[in-house]
């Protein structure tokens, strides 16, 4: 079972939530909060494998509440993995929480059905941004210059950190910066899912980054993409 953890202000939005993912035999909601400020303590209670959290909240906010749980394990080796629900294209947060750790972003709009894959998807390690999300994301960094990034490496320090990759390695990287999935990786470079998991998990500790857009982004300004 893949234990979630529903975290929003609008109590119409976590029971739709818990109504679509109640419908999967994979998934157990097994708790929920109205304010970001109750996470760490449901974390800890629960366990839970994934926490789908708004990132706009009147009191803790989504962002706030993700850089706190990525600093704090409690009774779990491993903090859960955050994805956060989202406007996207009016918020301007989105690139903050992906600093802070977050697994990825689902449109308050997404559909029922691709909501419970997103689910499935990152309990499998998979990414829940498209690559059109992915797109826009490097957009916003590079033409509005965006503060809620790390500031802009320089094209040379890009390739330097990426020159720590290996060749292979390199490859994968460049193909999540043009937002390519494990699978479609897989198929592109002849190598196994797996292989492809393990490298990516290589690549985040080598370029001391947390998720797969700050990839994209270092694979970007080198100019690579």
């Amino acid at each position: 079972m893949i234990r979630v953890l529903l975290v929003d202000d609008d109590p119409l939005v976590r029971s739709g939530l818990r109504l679509m993912l109640g419908g999967a035999d994979d998934i157990e909601v097994v708790a929920e909060a109205a304010d970001g400020g109750e996470v760490l303590a449901l974390v800890d209670e629960h366990a839970p494998d994934l926490v789908l959290m708004d990132i706009r909240m009147p009191g803790m906010d989504g962002l706030e509440a993700t850089e706190l749980l990525r600093a704090h394990t409690g009774e779990q080796a491993v903090a859960p993995a955050v994805v956060m629900l989202t406007t996207f294209k009016d918020d301007e947060q989105v690139l903050g929480a992906l600093r802070a750790g977050a697994a990825g972003f689902l449109l308050k709009h997404t559909p029922p059905a691709e909501i419970v894959a997103a689910v499935r998807r990152v309990k499998a390690g998979e990414p829940v941004l498209s690559p059109a999300v992915t797109e826009q994301l490097i957009a916003r960094v590079t033409q509005s210059g965006d503060t809620t990034v790390p500031r802009r490496p320089e094209t040379a320090e890009a390739r330097i950190r990426l020159d720590r990759l290996g060749d292979r390695e390199r490859e994968v990287a460049v193909a999540v910066g043009r937002g390519r999935t494990n699978a479609e990786i897989a198929a592109e470079l002849y190598m196994s899912v797996a292989t492809v998991k393990a490298h990516v998990s290589h690549i985040l500790t080598k370029l001391d980054h947390t998720n797969r857009v700050q990839i994209a982004l270092t694979v970007h300004y080198a100019g690579l993409v």
